[in-house]
């Protein structure tokens, strides 16, 4: 990534995944990496996503998901609407069959990688218990491996990822059908 400024900081953010937004987000303030910036498009995203996801699952012997088109276009217009607006908060989506699984990472645009993205979520690993949702976090607090633990939920059978940017974040929006993180059970 390019050297920035003395005192330029990237911000990251992570939210809850496949829960509902709930006041605003922690913002978590990082010095910004130095050196060239990550490549990116579509391909890159995919790419990186399907590596990250096939690799936790395969980590606890779970099938791989199943990269869907239609779920990557659900992702796309939730990212391109987070942009838009500058908001971070999960979408509002109905509690029947058709709600999707949804991680959010927002970062200073640029300067993350679509691997560093990915690997932020799976370091949750650290804190995750295997024990019925919402106490499946070592720290008591949900929010802290909800992203992994839609990552390796076994109902979930496919996903989708897209990225939009505004002059100041990135934007990444992974979906999942069927949704994971509900209440009273385990991941896998």
């Amino acid at each position: 990534m390019a050297a920035m400024p003395i005192g330029f900081h990237a911000v990251l953010t992570l939210l809850l995944a496949a829960a509902p937004a709930q006041g605003s987000p922690q913002r978590v303030v990082e010095a910004a990496p130095a050196g060239p910036r990550p490549p990116r498009g579509t391909a890159p995203l995919r790419a990186a996503m399907v590596a990250g996801h096939d690799r936790a699952r395969a980590d606890l012997g779970l099938p791989p998901l199943r990269w869907d088109p239609a779920l990557v276009a659900a992702a796309d217009v939730y990212a391109r609407e987070l942009a838009r607006t500058a908001r971070f908060a999960h979408s509002v989506q109905p509690r029947d069959a058709t709600r999707q699984g949804e991680n959010l990472f927002v970062g200073s645009r640029g300067d993350y990688s679509f691997v560093e993205m990915m690997d932020l979520w799976l370091a949750e690993k650290h804190d995750f218990v295997n024990r019925p949702a919402p106490g499946f976090s070592r720290t008591g607090r949900p929010g802290d491996v909800t992203h992994y633990a839609q990552i390796v939920w076994r109902a979930t059978t496919a996903y989708g990822c897209a990225l939009a940017s505004n002059a100041r974040d990135d934007y990444l929006v992974c979906r999942y059908s069927p949704s994971g993180n509900d209440a009273g059970e385990r991941a896998y």
